[in-house]
């Protein structure tokens, strides 16, 4: 499954990580362009759990007013019960895409998923049909065993696979190892996941690339902001549903330490200091993403911009505007 060609050239990309200041810049680009030059943006999300509703402060969802300035979609679509796979949210991405095109408008995807872009941009095996038997026989053995199990037994079958998953993305090993199963083959061997020719490649995405030690300094300030927000209080409204969370939803980052905490499994200050750690080094990994998609050109900030000149830095390299 693959965006088309022409449908992703009129499309915009801004990724970046996390607490880069993503959503700031897409907001004052948007508004410059409509002011200064008459075009239309709307915002598309590209980060898989502001797909959630009601987990709002800890995916730092764009506030009401702010999706009252400028257009959001593919925010809020699922309860945190469901699971949601990559095909779907391409399903997904592509419907709201062509209507903001009808509208006049262009589409600006917004977020750092890396996996959510590498699809994007060169589609997605889907695969054979789930086996609800088998994936229960090796979510017990993970249960059991522990997911790094899983883990190292996939790095044996699928090593190229294995190498773009994190060790505890049980959902995403499993499913790699049930392809294996009901095919015989891994996962890579099936589907490479390349570029589209040059003459066909998107030449509007960019990613945000920030001073490491500033970036870090903004993550580990912005977790001590969320929680004074109410982000624990949020959790525990989560778990107080009737329906218990999706494995994604109650496994998506700073959720599952907070969770872990009213557990009892470690004190506040411990949890604090394992999701600031825990964020950081996610965004290295997500750096590591971005850098490796030849589609993607970096915009190096220095931290000191304010979101306004940043956009206009963006709009230079997107739209060729001086």
């Amino acid at each position: 499954m693959r965006f088309a060609p022409d449908l992703l050239r009129r499309c915009c990309f801004l990724a970046g990580p996390t607490a880069c200041g993503k959503s700031a810049v897409a907001l004052k680009l948007a508004e410059q362009l409509i002011a200064e030059r008459g075009l239309a943006i709307e915002i598309v999300s590209l980060d898989s759990m502001t797909l959630y509703r009601r987990m709002n402060i800890g995916t730092a969802k764009p506030a009401i007013e702010e999706c009252l300035r400028v257009p959001h979609h593919l925010f809020d679509l699922l309860e945190p019960s469901q699971e949601f796979s990559v095909a779907e949210y391409l399903v997904a991405a592509e419907r709201v895409c062509r209507e903001i095109i009808v509208r006049g408008s262009t589409p600006l995807f917004v977020g750092g998923t890396g996996l959510y872009l590498r699809s994007l941009l060169r589609g997605v095996f889907e695969g054979p049909a789930a086996n609800e038997g088998l994936r229960q026989r090796l979510e017990s053995e993970a249960a059991f065993d522990g997911v790094d199990a899983l883990h190292r037994r996939l790095q044996q079958l699928d090593p190229n696979t294995a190498e773009r998953l994190h060790p505890n993305d049980l959902r995403r090993v499993v499913r790699a190892l049930e392809v294996i199963e009901l095919t015989g083959q891994p996962m890579s061997a099936q589907h490479r996941e390349e570029p589209l020719p040059l003459d066909q490649r998107p030449t509007n995405v960019v990613w945000l690339s920030p001073p490491r030690n500033w970036l870090y300094s903004r993550i580990n300030q912005r977790v001590e902001a969320m929680l004074d927000a109410g982000w624990l209080d949020e959790v525990r409204s989560l778990l107080a549903e009737p329906q218990p969370l999706s494995h994604t939803a109650g496994r998506a980052l700073g959720y599952k330490e907070l969770i872990e905490f009213l557990r009892g499994e470690r004190s506040l200050a411990e949890t604090v200091g394992l999701i600031q750690t825990r964020t950081r080094q996610f965004a290295k990994r997500q750096h590591t993403w971005f850098r490796n998609l030849e589609e993607c050109r970096s915009l190096p900030i220095t931290g000191d911009e304010s979101p306004a000149e940043v956009a206009a830095k963006f709009a230079g390299q997107v739209f060729n505007l001086p």
